[in-house]
């Protein structure tokens, strides 16, 4: 089993790169993001390796980090969600848009990626919503804000300043970000003129 690849890049292709290890040349399947993150031929690269072994092949899928492919064994615990279909999500959003996604049970931006349908994606929000935090690859803050708003369960001035930031234009992940921020200045029971105001001055830095 191949767990990391260090060694020179020999090529570089749409879909995969070939990672030349001390005169063996492997070929790594990555998602855009990864295949971007990387330098130019004949510079060193690091992969994280996911190996599939198959009766009639042998595949590996690189990533840049431990915690992209932690992601890209989980979505494949998701029905209908292969390597392909999750390499695509893994194109489309970061881990951490990823997580947040899931937690504000956000299907339309899951479904942004290639070769994911609604039903799909609303499988992936609702199988995964108990296991998005674990993997968000940030510390908890505002995750557990997002969570209570993807279940409808978060307060009513909170869930207020998110909709009226939402309104403003800025996305549902960043106006959450930003009230999880003004929580933490707001003091005690704030009102929801109060979070948005904040949460205004934390979207402005």
């Amino acid at each position: 089993m191949i767990g990391k690849l260090k060694g020179s890049i020999e090529e570089i292709a749409e879909d995969h790169v070939l990672i030349d290890v001390h005169g063996v040349c492997y070929v790594a399947f990555c998602s855009t993001r990864t295949l971007a993150r990387l330098g130019s031929v004949g510079e060193a690269a690091v992969l994280h390796i996911e190996t599939y072994v198959r009766e009639d092949q042998l595949r590996l899928f690189g990533f840049a980090t431990a915690l992209e492919r932690e992601w890209f064994r989980l979505l494949q615990s998701v029905q209908g969600v292969g390597a392909k279909v999750a390499l695509a999500v893994l194109s489309t959003l970061t881990a951490s848009d990823l997580a947040n996604a899931i937690a504000l049970q956000d299907k339309a931006m899951i479904a942004r990626a290639p070769g994911i349908g609604p039903k799909v994606a609303q499988r992936i929000v609702t199988e995964l919503k108990t296991k998005a935090p674990a993997f968000s690859g940030e510390a908890g803050g505002a995750m557990g804000l997002r969570q209570e708003l993807g279940e409808g369960v978060a307060p009513a001035p909170v869930a207020d300043a998110v909709s009226a930031l939402s309104n403003l234009g800025y996305s549902r992940d960043q106006a959450a970000t930003a009230v999880a921020a003004a929580l933490k200045a707001a003091g005690e029971n704030p009102d929801s003129a109060k979070l948005i105001r904040l949460g205004l001055k934390e979207l402005a830095r």
